[in-house]
């Protein structure tokens, strides 16, 4: 009788290690691959170009040695290029002076606005470092009372505040211009003795609640995070479910172990570089104070050609021109702002290691836990593909992480759009002026009409731009995504389930290095020891260096001085100007090439230590993934099942809602004029802006889902909710006024309007009303 065993049957352990080995020895192999391609696709491309680049300029050499003319052109660029050396020299001497200047003066925002402190952190029951600004709007612009006040919340990730308002086209000025009041969260260097997240929590809590009072006529404020700040400003709205407005959230790293193989190797820095370990090391090295210039060198070291090189011979090819934007936004840049072990240490441990805020595992303030699902705000997240410190993963994977699918958002009564631009970098996301013209003002505009869209997940799009100039404004629509969609911008988080024993293992070492060595690390360290060591870092000593405290740039001003007044600048049409560039960006691709290379070691090795079956083992209990409900599971909840009990009742403006929403679903979309539409009859017209904010999203909630559940018996019992044939007519004719015209329908939208006029027994579609039939009947009632 043949044998029913088997090695895998006997030792189910050693049949499970071999698959993991199996998996990632195929996993190093792609990486492999995948790294190899792309940096020799990459820069054979960049190498060929720099060729084609040089050639002309070595055929206009070799031109002028035949004519004689080589010696003067040598001259011309080697008077240029002096010259220009000099002024480059003078540039960074006076950036390490505005240090000096900015530290002395405590670090102040680097807002271009005029404001006043509305409220001070500092003087509240539990003090922190923040402080609340009103932004005084420049001369020309009126801002008024009773429209949404906004609040923005700028990242506390090494630098100091005031990067949504450091040019006219930004943040502040598109929400100034569109006549809203705007404040502005910034903080001080120091943070307060014993201060916590939990502390700044709520102090941006009661700035919100100072806001209400100061603009009692106007609805909740919307609240912006930008990167570090988007996550504060969920922990915010999740902590206060009622006080907050909509919230959007601008490149914000929330769920901190997605990201794409083969990209975005920031990810893996916890793995490799010993957890949440290294920041408890460098806050007791620093007399407990976290340094933000440790964070600062690890954002330029992911692109050392541009941070290293590249900006200063941007500086050094036209010193005149670039000075002033340099100098302004390097006073940003090396503003170096603390924070608290305490703060650090749940930062790094509940985002960028534990991944706990995405998760639904942070808890704050005695051990709350963070809800991601408690907000009840609308919540609009901006993300890139171009963003190499917080790659659309990870902006966006908390939904998913959140909530189990697109059901789940519309049973629960959230709005949750999301915007991907094709190549913006990080920071400009903040600080471009055009996407300040065009994705931030279209934000803006949406937010006033964003409470009128049903529940669910949406992308917003900006299809086409209608006009030129200061008359541009750009066609925008809402498309309902599904939560598989949303994944596809995801090549698989399987990856995602290494990270697990690097959460794990990071506690191990906290844990060892608490009980063994941390008593004496912080016994050796004084106050003084740490300000030295804080001045030495290279970040600081690399800026001061150039400036006046160096008595040998005393004779680098004079030479400045010199060259300023005799000023010749070379012929743009020298060859010699040509091989410069040529030779730059060749030092930038050796600098990128080099940052390829290390990022392909750090992924492989990072996969090799992690991908084991030992460690897949010890990270298993870290590693879970939401158990997703379907559909019908949903239909089963309580309050679902309360509400569709009720789907007979109501009257006019339950109607309306449900037909509007039922036209929605049916099209899978809403343009912005047609919501804008909307929110005017549910905002202005009778019988619902009697309703309030709060009953009509309530409303709004309930007919969602009962569109969602129970599609057929929603249209079949309108005539219940409209038994008077007025009523009906009305109600219809409102419907039509926010579809408008018939030619810009989808056949769904008219297949859906005519089934719905068939139910209430009115005639078939003609076309939209012109006006508001709400406002007029409004109207000619006084």
């Amino acid at each position: 009788m043949p044998s029913t065993y088997s090695p895998e049957s006997i030792f189910p352990r050693l049949a499970e290690d071999g698959a993991t080995g199996a998996a990632q020895a195929k996993n190093l192999a792609e990486l492999a691959g995948v790294h190899a391609h792309k940096i020799a696709r990459h820069h054979g491309e960049r190498t060929q170009k720099a060729f084609a680049e040089a050639t002309p300029a070595l055929q206009k050499l070799a031109d002028l040695a035949r004519a004689g003319g080589l010696d003067k052109a040598a001259s011309e660029y080697m008077r240029d290029a002096g010259q220009r050396f000099w002024m480059t020299l003078d540039v960074l001497r006076e950036r390490g002076n505005n240090d000096a200047a900015h530290e002395a003066a405590g670090t102040p925002p680097v807002l271009i606005y005029d404001y006043d402190v509305a409220l001070d952190g500092k003087d509240l029951a539990h003090p922190c470092n923040y402080i609340l600004l009103k932004i005084i709007p420049p001369k020309g612009v009126e801002t008024h009372d009773w429209k949404r006040p906004y609040m923005i919340i700028d990242p506390r990730a090494g630098h100091g505040a005031g990067i949504g308002g450091f040019k006219p086209d930004s943040q502040v000025g598109v929400a100034l211009n569109d006549g809203h009041p705007v404040y502005f969260c910034v903080f001080r260097p120091q943070p307060e003795p014993g201060q916590t997240l939990a502390d700044v929590m709520r102090a941006e809590a009661e700035f919100l609640r100072e806001i209400r009072r100061r603009h009692p006529d106007a609805p909740k404020p919307v609240v912006v995070g930008n990167c570090q700040g988007g996550w504060a400003t969920l922990v915010l709205a999740a902590a206060n479910p009622g006080i907050t407005g909509p919230l959007v959230i601008n490149g914000a790293p929330v769920a901190a172990w997605s990201g794409r193989m083969g990209e975005n190797p920031m990810r893996y820095n916890g793995g490799l570089l010993g957890g949440a370990l290294p920041a408890l090391l460098m806050s007791d090295l620093g007399a407990g104070v976290f340094d933000g210039a440790h964070l600062v060198s690890n954002f330029e070291g992911l692109n050392p050609g541009r941070n290293y090189f590249g900006k200063y011979y941007d500086l050094f090819a036209n010193p005149e021109k670039t000075r002033p934007g340099f100098l302004d936004f390097e006073r940003w840049w090396g503003g170096y702002h603390y924070m608290n072990e305490a703060e650090i240490s749940w930062i790094v441990r509940n985002i960028f290691i534990g991944n706990r805020l995405s998760r639904g595992e942070a808890r704050i303030e005695r051990g709350r836990r963070l809800d991601i699902k408690a907000i009840r705000s609308p919540i609009i997240v901006f993300a890139s593909k171009g963003d190499n410190i917080t790659p659309p993963q990870q902006a966006l994977n908390w939904i998913a992480d959140t909530f189990s699918d697109e059901h789940e958002i519309r049973v629960r009564g959230h709005r949750i759009i999301y915007m991907i631009h094709e190549k913006v970098g990080h920071l400009g996301i903040f600080v471009s002026s055009s996407i300040a013209k065009k994705e931030h003002a279209e934000v803006t505009s949406t937010l006033k009409t964003i409470e009128a869209l049903a529940p669910g997940l949406y992308e917003m799009t900006i299809d086409e731009q209608i006009g030129e100039g200061v008359d541009a404004h750009f066609r925008v629509s809402f498309t309902e995504r599904k939560m598989s969609e949303l994944s596809g911008l995801d090549d698989s988080r399987d990856d995602e389930e290494l990270f697990g024993a690097v959460s794990r293992l990071s506690d191990v070492a906290c844990d060892l290095y608490d009980m063994l060595w941390r008593p004496f690390v912080q016994a050796s360290v004084s106050k003084e020891t740490a300000e030295s060591m804080r001045k030495m870092h290279p970040a600081r000593a690399s800026r001061r260096m150039f400036s006046d405290e160096n008595p040998l740039m005393d004779f680098a001003r004079g030479q400045a001085k010199q060259a300023e007044t005799a000023r010749a600048p070379a012929d743009p049409a020298n060859p010699f100007i040509a091989l410069e560039k040529t030779w730059a960006n060749g030092v930038i691709q050796a600098f990128d090439f080099w940052r390829d290379m290390r990022d392909a070691t750090y992924e492989m090795s990072f996969f090799s230590i992690y991908g084991s079956p030992t460690m897949k083992r010890l990270g298993s209990s870290r590693a879970w993934t939401r158990t997703t409900m379907d559909a019908q599971e949903l239909a089963h909840l309580p309050e679902v099942e309360a509400i569709l009990l009720g789907v007979d009742r109501g009257g006019f403006a339950v109607a309306v809602i449900r037909m509007l929403i039922l036209i929605a679903q049916a099209r899978h979309s809403v343009r912005r004029d047609r919501l804008e539409r909307s929110a005017k009859v549910l905002g202005r017209d009778e019988p619902f802006a009697s309703l309030g904010a709060e009953k009509r999203a309530a409303l709004i909630r309930e007919q969602s889902i009962v569109v969602e559940f129970a599609p057929d018996r929603a249209i079949e019992t309108l005539a219940l909710l409209l038994p008077e044939p007025e009523a009906r007519q009305r109600a219809m004719a409102v419907v039509d006024y926010i579809a408008g015209a018939v030619e810009e329908m989808e056949p769904r939208t008219i297949q859906m309007l005519g089934r719905m006029r068939s139910v209430l027994g009115l005639p078939e579609l003609t076309g939209p009303a012109p006006t508001d039939p709400l406002e007029t009947a409004q109207a000619a009632a006084q």
